[in-house]
């Protein structure tokens, strides 16, 4: 990135952070105080999402009335990042788990993970050609493929569990609407097969008429389609919390965590300060996404918090909806999309929304609060979205059901930080997955899981080199998520 670049960046960074005014203090259960973590931390009262309106018996739970005072492994977040790397602390080990304190903010599953798409999509052909540029052609290529991986690692994982997560394993289509973009993801895909790059062998171009035929999107002038499942999100969290509590572990919701000490103490604990009390842990996880720099100021403006939109579409009671097979991302133009993720029941779960706030920043970049929504994008899914973007729905009567906020951690240069943090031995981070957690946590957890048991290096996880959180990353000043060109 450009010198002219960066300070462009900063110019609007500044712009944003003096009219931006952090929200209340969360209200929390008892034995709190009156302090409250700095900024970013989740807020109270956040709006209601789909995937949470069947609360499991753990949703606001305490293993113990009061915190514990020690604890060999601390993970803090528990979302799909915590409790799937405690899934895999636990494997083959249940032992292990009386060792661990799970610590959450609020409730459990009730930050990102609980307010996602519940899409696994991979991403083998759309970024390849820039990762190539960044990294170079093995790099993308072993990126793309610990993505694709992760589809069959979550089958994987329900069928061994018999996780009841409504997991389905199905096509993607990612459908372009405006020629022009169309024509540059064609031309790249080309490179990509000319290349012999290996992840284009899962998908299928469509052009022409062929494209709306593929896709069912009304206009489509380009569409590819690849393997990718969808799944009830919090349905698969909590399934692994139950089974991790099971085996001993303490989950602790409602416990708002205000510090980590910067230095372990002689006999080799780090204090975790809660605003129920302190926490003794030898080993301490930040599995807390946006809100990874209250904790960790090393990751302030290199992990942003980004708000996202998400809602269910469904049909008149009585009535069936229209066949719709895959999942879908419509691109409007670069940068500029909505999903489609199709459920048993005949809803439709939509996200994106961005053609209609994304140029207003204050809407996006640096907000915690998903107790309000983003009501431009609001507007836009209640005016017959279903029915202007798929053939055959015009006259299904699809209207809103329900819509809600979430906030991402996006990261600066794109990459997730996951791994040791710089100077901080035995503190973990697993966090910055910019909106593309699902198809890149399973395994990324395991991989740290690995490091914490065994005492491996990062090289040793499987994970691309490219996501280890370094100290000259840390060091870049540079800004991707504000300056990078739009795909």
């Amino acid at each position: 990135m450009t010198a002219s670049n960066s300070s462009t960046a900063k110019a609007r960074l500044e712009a944003i952070q003096k009219t931006f005014t952090p929200p209340p203090p969360p209200s929390l259960p008892s034995q709190t105080t009156t302090q409250n973590p700095p900024f970013p931390y989740p807020v109270a009262d956040a709006t209601i999402p789909f995937w949470r309106t069947e609360l499991h018996p753990l949703d606001s739970h305490r293993c113990t009335l009061e915190l514990p005072e020690k604890c060999e492994i601390a993970v803090i977040g528990a979302g799909y990042t915590g409790a799937s790397l405690v899934h895999h602390l636990l494997d083959g080990n249940d032992s292990a788990g009386r060792s661990i304190a799970i610590l959450e903010a609020r409730e459990a599953c009730s930050g990102a993970t609980g307010r996602n798409g519940g899409h696994l999509k991979p991403d083998v052909y759309f970024n390849i050609p820039k990762y190539k540029k960044m990294f170079g052609n093995k790099m993308a290529t072993e990126i793309a493929k610990f993505e694709s991986s992760q589809v069959f690692a979550v089958k994987d994982l329900v069928e061994k569990e018999r996780i009841d997560c409504e997991f389905h394993l199905t096509r993607a289509v990612d459908a372009c609407l405006d020629q022009d973009h169309a024509d540059k993801c064609k031309a790249e895909f080309d490179q990509l097969i000319a290349s012999g790059e290996p992840s284009t062998r899962d998908v299928h171009y469509a052009g022409g008429k062929d494209a709306e035929a593929l896709s069912g999107v009304i206009g489509a002038k380009g569409a590819f389609s690849f393997t990718a499942g969808h799944i009830w999100p919090y349905k698969m969290v909590m399934h692994l919390l139950q089974r991790a509590v099971d085996r001993g572990v303490n989950l602790q919701t409602h416990t708002p965590v205000l510090s980590i000490s910067e230095t372990p103490s002689k006999d080799g604990y780090y204090s975790v300060k809660t605003q129920r009390g302190t926490l003794l842990a030898k080993a301490v996880v930040l599995a807390t996404n946006a809100y990874t720099s209250s904790l960790a100021p090393e990751f302030t403006s290199r992990i942003i918090p980004v708000r996202g939109i998400c809602t269910r579409i469904n049909v008149p009671e009585g009535t069936t909806a229209p066949y719709l097979p895959n999942t879908h991302s419509v691109r409007h133009g670069p940068g500029l999309y909505d999903y489609q993720i199709p459920r048993m029941d005949g809803s439709i779960i939509v996200g994106g929304g961005r053609k209609t706030f994304w140029d207003d920043v204050s809407q996006w970049y640096n907000v915690t609060d998903d107790k309000t929504l983003i009501e431009p994008a609001v507007e836009y899914f209640k005016d017959d979205m279903m029915q202007k973007t798929y053939r055959g729905w015009e006259n299904s009567g699809a209207t809103l059901d329900m819509a809600w906020t979430g906030i991402m951690g996006y990261t600066t240069d794109l990459m997730p930080h996951i791994g040791s943090i710089p100077h901080k031995p035995n503190q973990y981070v697993c966090a910055g997955f910019n909106g593309h957690g699902m198809p890149l946590i399973l395994l990324a957890t395991k991989g740290v899981a690995k490091m914490i048991r065994e005492g491996c290096d990062f090289g040793e996880t499987g994970i691309p080199s490219v996501f280890q959180t370094t100290e000259v990353r840390l060091r870049d000043d540079s800004n991707a998520i504000l300056d990078s060109k739009p795909q």
